[in-house]
């Protein structure tokens, strides 16, 4: 019996099918720091059996069904971006990189849609649309190094969400491979009662129920106009008062982002004012329509008691949002660094703020310890944790890390938010899916995945609790 290498490459070819070292070991794994610091201190994951660059959905179809019938793992691969270790190699494992599917199919300017091979990069789609002036509205800070199909297999979120909504509210319809090599082609319509709503099955799937192989967004016109504004606000508190004022008054700035007092001082020093949170907001659309937002926000902050802040610092942070350190520059440096973004209802979030700075400041070796929200709904507010850690021993900055994350997300669990808002679960947060969907949620999790996966090859130790 030949191999699955053999047998993949007989099927699609030997230019698709990649076993050096080298190229699989770029994709043995994603971005996770974990990962990383596995990799720096000579435990990372092993070389895949091999990587296929699959270049059509026949080559998905070819894939998925070679690995289920030989009961081999298979990962798939978009950019590699992830950051919860959604995708980590076995040895025995193929890699479906999807990279390579990376067409702009149509975009349609009377309906306001697009159609995306998955692995088109975000930037790329972007640009794309800038050109006939539109706009997807979808700004991920990986927009340059994630794809459309990852989004929708982490079920992602936005820079600009607060307006323009998260990953779901854009995804129109989509094409996925379903474990028994079937396809999922949902129809394209505004809005369907015909049944549940299939495009949720793979939203936030990460591989597991199947393969995102195309999508198709709903669309906007590119704004007239934009507005830039910066508040002080006392306290992280008072921050939440406010936004949740400004939304559930009607208004929807696309950026309404907080900074703590020590993130505002690392990142804004220039513009900081003592001890004060400070909130960007950025306004854009019709310039009638953002001139009436704006002005109608000023009026909320000034009777809320913020002080107007310099927009200046609201410029930098577009220019800037998107520059990140390699996690690598702190690993080889004996630092272990992440963010945690979580959500919650609005009556909840000043505490789950506390006493989740409170739990990682008790961190052997812990550096830093803050937090900014990013994307905010009428009903509540996501929060990002940050986290720098130094233990003494370089040894230690495996289980270090592990311990900020558990602090985390007992707090977060333990005071009533929601474990993730937009990074998917991977493994870092699988566990502690449990206390997220209850029981009930994770048996019918489980049930699904049987049901599309009964071999259980796609995407092993991802998601789904043990």
């Amino acid at each position: 019996m030949p191999s699955i290498v053999e047998r993949l490459r007989v099927e699609l070819g030997s230019d698709k099918v990649v076993t050096d070292p080298a190229g699989l070991g770029a994709r043995r794994h994603d971005y996770w720091m974990l990962s990383q610091i596995d990799d720096a201190q000579g435990r990372g994951a092993p070389n895949p059996a091999c990587v296929v660059r699959a270049a059509t959905r026949a080559d998905v179809v070819g894939v998925v069904n070679a690995c289920r019938e030989t009961r081999t793992p298979l990962v798939p691969f978009g950019l590699g971006s992830g950051v919860c270790g959604g995708v980590v190699a076995s040895a025995d494992s193929d890699v479906l990189d999807l990279g390579g599917m990376n067409k702009v199919v149509g975009i349609d300017g009377s309906n306001l849609l697009a159609t995306f091979e998955a692995g088109v990069r975000g930037s790329d789609a972007e640009s794309a649309l800038a050109k006939e002036g539109l706009t997807l509205g979808h700004y991920p800070q990986s927009i340059g190094v994630s794809s459309v199909g990852g989004w929708v297999a982490t079920r992602a979120s936005g820079q600009f969400s607060t307006a323009y909504g998260n990953v779901e509210d854009v995804l129109f319809s989509l094409e996925a491979v379903l474990p028994s090599g079937e396809v999922v082609d949902t129809r394209r319509t505004p809005r369907a009662a015909a049944g549940p709503d299939l495009r949720h099955v793979f939203l936030g799937s990460e591989g597991t129920l199947g393969v995102v192989t195309g999508v198709t967004f709903s669309l906007r016109r590119a704004p007239e106009k934009r507005v830039l504004a910066a508040y002080h606000v006392t306290s992280m508190n008072a921050g939440f008062e406010l936004q949740r004022e400004i939304v559930q008054s009607g208004l929807l700035p696309v950026v309404l982002r907080q900074y703590d007092a020590n993130e505002t001082a690392r990142n804004f020093g220039a513009y900081a004012h003592g001890s004060d949170a400070l909130l960007l907001v950025v306004h854009e659309g019709l310039a009638a329509k953002t001139d009436a937002e704006a002005n109608a926000t000023r009026k909320i902050a000034e009777r809320l008691g913020a002080r107007e802040a310099n927009p200046d610092a609201t410029e930098r942070w577009l220019v800037d949002r998107n520059h990140v350190p390699s996690f690598r520059s702190f690993i080889d440096n004996g630092v272990v660094v992440d963010t945690i973004e979580i959500a919650s209802a609005w009556d909840k979030i000043g505490t789950i703020y506390s006493r989740t700075i409170e739990a990682l400041g008790g961190v052997t070796g812990i550096l830093v310890a803050s937090a900014h929200s990013s994307h905010v709904y009428r009903s509540g507010i996501n929060l990002y944790f940050s986290f720098a850690a130094k233990p003494e021993d370089p040894s230690d900055l495996r289980s270090t890390y592990l311990e900020c994350w558990r602090r985390v997300m007992t707090a977060v669990i333990e005071y009533g938010g929601g474990i993730a808002h937009h990074h998917g679960i991977g493994r870092v947060r699988r566990e502690f899916l449990r206390d997220e969907l209850g029981p009930g949620g994770v048996a019918l999790l489980r049930a699904l995945k049987q049901a599309l996966d009964p071999v259980g090859f796609m995407n092993p130790g991802a998601l789904i609790p043990d």
